[in-house]
């Protein structure tokens, strides 16, 4: 059984096929995904989705979006929290975090917005889904002031002494399209050398594409798309495995199981 533990499923690029796309990654395997919220306009949505098709959901405000959020975004956020606290299928607070790589961000308000639900998801006992992006010292340094209960480095790309730190907090780390390029070197040496109990797997769909469905600047700007799919899961999982010398359905086991550790609730669905 394949778990993909980041899947934006509410985003537009589903809307005309979206029950398609949930058969697809049934038919490839995949029988557990879970879906962030990136801001309060979809906290709905992803509570609606998973629920509709088995799946499991997080509630965050993503830092590309909280030069838009107002202040009562984060009332409704833990309101949402409290009112589905006993909801089976809400396994995190996320997606949250910091982005140091995209311009126009204001890092004081994307640190506002961190601690603060850092500060809400240690209120309720829930993991973290954290977006790291050239972030992962000031991430680690708001987790060790206001510690939760784990969670997942989602599309790690950091040093091994960050990874290192991010698991001794209790966290995974979550890999995707991006190892299955030769180029990425840093990515690719750290999945094959990192402990087996760190690794989670995940796409980001419809993001972050693997080789196979990667397209140029030049193809996209022709019209060409590159929508990932969580049915791509089993073949980036597959990679995983061959970097790691191990066979696909072991590295299934291994990365659910680990998905489970860092998101406990996943194991009662």
């Amino acid at each position: 059984m394949w778990i993909d533990t980041h899947c934006h499923l509410d985003a537009p690029e589903f809307e005309a096929d979206r029950d398609a796309v949930v058969a697809r990654a049934r038919e490839a395997g995949v029988q557990q995904i879970v879906l962030p919220a990136v801001a309060a306009f979809d906290f709905d949505t992803v509570h609606e989705l998973a629920h509709r098709h088995g799946f499991a959901y997080a509630l965050g405000i993503h830092p590309l979006y909280v030069m838009q959020a107002e202040a009562q975004d984060l009332t409704l956020l833990a309101d949402r929290l409290h009112t589905w606290r006993d909801d089976p299928r809400l396994v995190a607070v996320g997606e949250i975090g910091l982005d140091f790589f995209v311009p126009g961000l204001d890092a004081a308000v994307q640190l506002q917005y961190y601690t603060a639900q850092l500060q809400l998801a240690r209120a309720q006992g829930l993991p973290v889904l954290l977006h790291v992006r050239r972030s992962a010292d000031q991430l680690l340094a708001g987790l060790r002031r206001i510690p939760v209960p784990g969670g997942i480095a989602h599309a790690f790309n950091g040093s091994e002494q960050q990874a290192q730190a991010f698991c001794d907090l209790g966290f995974r780390l979550g890999f995707g399209g991006t190892l299955t390029f030769d180029r990425s070197l840093q990515i690719r040496r750290l999945a094959a050398s990192l402990p087996a109990e760190t690794l989670v797997l995940e796409t980001d769909a419809p993001d972050i594409p693997p080789h196979w469905l990667y397209k140029t600047a030049a193809q996209r700007a022709a019209g060409e798309g590159s929508r990932n799919e969580p049915a791509e899961l089993p073949r980036i999982g597959a990679e995983l495995a061959r970097l790691r010398g191990l066979g696909p359905a072991e590295t299934a086991a291994l990365t659910a199981a680990n998905a489970r550790a860092a998101l406990p609730r996943l194991s009662a669905l």
